[in-house]
């Protein structure tokens, strides 16, 4: 693992972190997927948070933080699985090889992938964003906090191109209009090599755990970058 400078930007009402050169697990949602009961809960406990957050240490209030977005995950995951409400449409063959496709195109790109699940209404991804080394492709949406400091595509900018392009495509597959991935991501910066590696394993056995396949490798939407 690289260094792991974080700083923190808000979009939207979820936090997110990206370090220079660190690496990232992402779990992107289709629109709807998520009970109304479980956005919720997250509002008032962000609500919640946000009352307590000016009078905690910055080690107190990042670890606050850390615990809510982890109960956070855990919720939505928990909803994600039981696909109770909301579209299925990554069930679609069709659906699930177009979003595969685009993740391996932007592979040695703007990212290194080291694995994804794509699930009936989720996706769960593992990369790399990589250092832009033409500084004429450094544009608006590039990672530095200092001019001394590499620049590193930003995980908004590549959320935003993978989201846009795969909801196009997709909706013009499905013949629909409208939103097909949900406006936020639940991202996390993985810390070291052994997280990195429980998150790997977590990732891949998504199928395994829903019943869908016995061995994650018979899932034919599961990805794990091969050893170098």
């Amino acid at each position: 693992m690289s260094r792991l400078d974080y700083k923190e930007f808000y979009r939207r009402n979820l936090p997110h972190w990206q370090p220079l050169g660190g690496t990232l697990f992402v779990t992107c949602c289709l629109s709807g997927s998520i009970p109304q009961s479980t956005l919720d809960w997250y509002k008032k406990a962000k609500r919640h948070f946000d009352a307590q957050a000016a009078s905690l240490g910055t080690s107190e209030r990042a670890e606050r933080e850390l615990e809510l977005q982890r109960e956070w995950f855990v919720r939505i995951e928990g909803a994600l699985h039981k696909a109770e409400v909301g579209p299925t449409w990554l069930k679609d063959e069709r659906v699930a090889k177009l979003v595969a496709g685009n993740l391996h195109f932007h592979d040695g790109k703007t990212y290194r992938l080291d694995a994804y699940c794509i699930m009936p209404n989720h996706a769960h991804l593992v990369f790399a964003p990589l250092e832009i080394l033409d500084p004429k492709t450094a544009q608006a949406g590039s990672i530095h906090y200092d001019e001394r400091e590499p620049r590193y595509y930003g995980l908004a900018k590549i959320m935003h191109s993978f989201k846009s392009y795969t909801s196009n495509e997709s909706n013009k597959i499905l013949q629909r209009g409208g939103e097909f991935w949900q406006h936020e991501s639940y991202d996390h910066v993985i810390r070291d090599e052994p997280e990195w590696e429980r998150i790997i394993a977590y990732v891949i056995d998504n199928p395994v755990k829903a019943g869908f396949v016995a061995q994650w490798q018979d899932w034919p939407y599961t990805y794990l970058r091969p050893p170098t």
